[in-house]
């Protein structure tokens, strides 16, 4: 290790700041937080906001194709009737439940991308998710996430801050997995704060003063060898690291919401990525799971539950974001691993199936049905058969809501849709 470097670590020691209570401690990593663009503005500040249905979400009982005889047959015991669906059209509707969904649908600003999946569909909860998550199906590669490396591919050109962060779970997503960025996971936003060591309180005012003076005292000289630039990049993390815990400690303490959101876990976390967002740290990705959804027996009672909770949780976030005028900036998508069978199984439940639709939410993006609704007679492995590969809705998500090199980050080249 450097002289220089030595000595910045060892101030910091001194100073008594012992980490980030985000794991892992950011600012310590070589590349927790990006650089900054020219100018010192970002070049985007739209945001992502990616929400997992963990546990395979059944489709059909989410966008329910009431036209077609064929989902009666199928499902005698778990069917959704066709004088309690929230009609789209004469053949395709929400679930009762998904009146939230219904309204940001009828406003333009929810798109449903049907018949989403993969070539040669993974049943395996495990593998399928590592599939999402890399988006790399034909490999066991999981050294990083499709959005770890789009970080990667564009730490030169990003501002610092908290650039990507994964809410309400104590491990890091896949998906968020980098080589060069250190994305912090979260399990509650108390839990991003700077921990100043164990003496007594009183030390921490000044325990704080010092770790700014450290972190912003200019270098001398230029960055002329590698231990310079290290240490210049210590100097500039623990800084932003610094700044950010208080900007947030500030916004979730004088954060207001605009619209009261329900009390389940979902909204809860969401409730947090509005008042993240409304911090204004540079933060282009954040990442919340929904579990449950692996429905097989007594799918009914479940399913309904959970797919109120998604309909509310994100109909109360774009209501509360656009009374601070920040929807414009944030797009939500949706996922998960995979779907259910046509078939409704002998537990009133079903099992793991393939393709599926997902969901993308915000004003400005192009509502309505995208692609059509795939057979439920021509099906594979009594599946229904995809006809839109994921890997093209996340080439829409980089390209036109973060600006980021789709064909490089997933490896190839994918058709960018039109939702956006």
């Amino acid at each position: 290790m450097p002289t220089n470097r030595r000595v910045f670590l060892k101030q910091l020691g001194a100073a008594g700041i012992v980490s980030l209570g985000a794991r892992p401690p950011a600012y310590l990593s070589q590349a927790a937080w990006a650089a900054e663009a020219e100018g010192g503005q970002p070049r985007n500040d739209r945001v992502l906001v990616l929400v997992q249905m963990a546990g395979g979400n059944d489709g059909l009982n989410t966008v329910i194709p009431h036209g077609d005889p064929e989902y009666y047959k199928a499902r005698p015991g778990i069917n959704i009737g066709t004088s309690a669906v929230l009609r789209i059209d004469d053949y395709l509707g929400f679930h009762p439940q998904m009146t939230g969904f219904k309204e940001l649908y009828d406003e333009g600003h929810l798109a449903i991308v049907q018949g989403v999946g993969y070539p040669n569909p993974d049943r395996s909860h495990f593998r399928s998710m590592d599939i999402w998550h890399s988006a790399r199906p034909d490999s066991d590669y999981t050294k990083d996430g499709w959005l770890g490396r789009g970080l990667d591919q564009t730490v030169a050109g990003l501002v610092g801050g908290l650039r990507a962060l994964a809410l309400g779970t104590n491990r890091l997503p896949l998906a968020l997995l980098s080589a060069k960025v250190n994305v912090p996971s979260v399990s509650d936003l108390s839990g991003y704060r700077l921990e100043l060591g164990s003496g007594p309180e009183a030390n921490h005012p000044l325990q704080r003063r010092l770790l700014s003076e450290i972190a912003d005292r200019q270098q001398t000289g230029a960055a002329t060898d590698s231990g310079s630039a290290n240490l210049d990049f210590l100097r500039k993390t623990a800084l932003t690291a610094f700044s950010s815990a208080d900007k947030l400690k500030e916004v979730t303490a004088s954060y207001q919401p605009s619209a009261t959101y329900p009390s389940n876990g979902l909204g809860q976390k969401l409730k947090v990525v509005a008042q993240i967002i409304a911090g204004d740290l540079g933060t282009r990705v954040v990442f919340v799971s929904l579990d449950g959804f692996d429905t097989h027996s007594q799918q009914a009672p479940a399913h309904q539950g959970l797919l109120s909770e998604l309909s509310s949780a994100i109909r109360a976030f774009f209501a509360d974001l656009k009374g601070h005028n920040l929807d414009q900036r944030v797009v939500l998508a949706t996922f998960s691993e995979f779907g259910r069978r046509v078939q409704e199984n002998g537990s009133l439940g079903t099992d793991h199936g393939a393709g599926s639709q997902l969901f993308v939410v915000g004003p400005t993006v192009h509502g309505g049905v995208h692609g059509k609704h795939p057979s439920l007679t021509d099906l594979v492995d009594g599946d229904l058969k995809f006809h839109t590969d994921f890997r093209a809705v996340y080439a829409t998500l980089l390209t036109k809501v973060l600006g980021w090199p789709a064909d490089t980050v997933l490896g190839g080249k994918f058709p960018v849709l039109d939702f956006v």
